[in-house]
């Protein structure tokens, strides 16, 4: 699916190419945030606490985690709808309570079982406690997770993590409602691009697009490929910011002087 999105916004965007011809200054480079993607899962096993520390250790300026709702409503950190992936378990995170998903155990690269579990939120927020940024992403689709958005929201209160913490998302409603909850929030727009020529951008799917709408929005994050030096410069013109995602090589390194780059191999920038 994620490569059928990619190609659709290939046929639709006129980036990429044009990003290679431009170089960048010493400063521009200096001045870009290096976010830990998924806590930095080049260097431990994803958005666990100790991949979350290796992150932070390795010198980034900010961490991103993604977070889920269980059937009893706490929040977990853990990238994939279910834990089939990365745990022990099988199950999609809605469905299962938190008891159940703090009983498995997280799978190895390797494929050996480790002794760690899927965090909590709490648990992330007192191990980062202010000693870097941190982005979180809420991943809600349609009706799912209800009062999730809420539940965030009091849980960076409760941490006095509102000053370091920025929630994004691809779904308008979270963001929408994180920042009528708490507009001292930083929230951000996550998009694989903006549909050349039309009013509309692509989120998963197609969605209208106009500066008052996302008037909000601090800064929007670009899959990697699709953004190019007129569309920064219009989105700087606004004054809002621009993060890509998820670049873990050279190539791939924007050309152009974009505000962050998300990345699993934090150490490596």
């Amino acid at each position: 699916m994620r490569n059928v999105m990619i190609s659709v916004c290939l046929a639709l965007v006129l980036t990429g190419a044009a990003c290679s011809a431009e170089g960048l200054s010493e400063n521009e480079v200096r001045n870009m945030k290096i976010i830990a993607h998924r806590g930095g899962s080049s260097l431990g096993n994803e958005n666990t606490l100790s991949c979350i520390a290796a992150g932070m250790a390795a010198g980034a300026d900010m961490v991103e985690i993604d977070v889920h709702q269980t059937a009893d409503s706490a929040l977990v950190v853990c990238h994939d709808m279910t834990v089939d992936r990365t745990t022990d378990g099988k199950g999609r995170i809605e469905d299962l309570t938190l008891a159940q998903i703090r009983s498995l155990r997280i799978v190895g690269e390797d494929g050996s079982l480790t002794d760690e579990h899927i965090p909590t939120l709490d648990e992330v927020l007192d191990l980062i406690d202010g000693r870097c940024g941190l982005l979180l992403e809420v991943k809600r689709r349609k009706h799912q997770y209800e009062g999730i958005e809420e539940r965030v929201v009091e849980a960076l209160e409760r941490h006095n993590a509102v000053g370091y913490t920025v929630v994004q998302s691809f779904n308008d409603r979270v963001i929408e409602t994180v920042h009528r909850l708490n507009p001292e929030i930083r929230v951000e727009k996550l998009l694989f691009c903006r549909v050349l020529g039309l009013p509309l951008i692509f989120d998963g799917t197609f969605t209208s697009f106009s500066w008052d709408k996302y008037g909000y929005v601090a800064s929007f994050n670009f899959y990697h490929g699709f953004i190019n030096r007129r569309l920064l410069d219009e989105i700087h013109e606004r004054g809002k910011e621009v993060k890509v995602w998820t670049v873990n090589d050279e190539r791939s390194f924007p050309k152009i002087p974009v505000d962050g780059v998300i990345t699993d191999c934090p150490d490596k920038f």
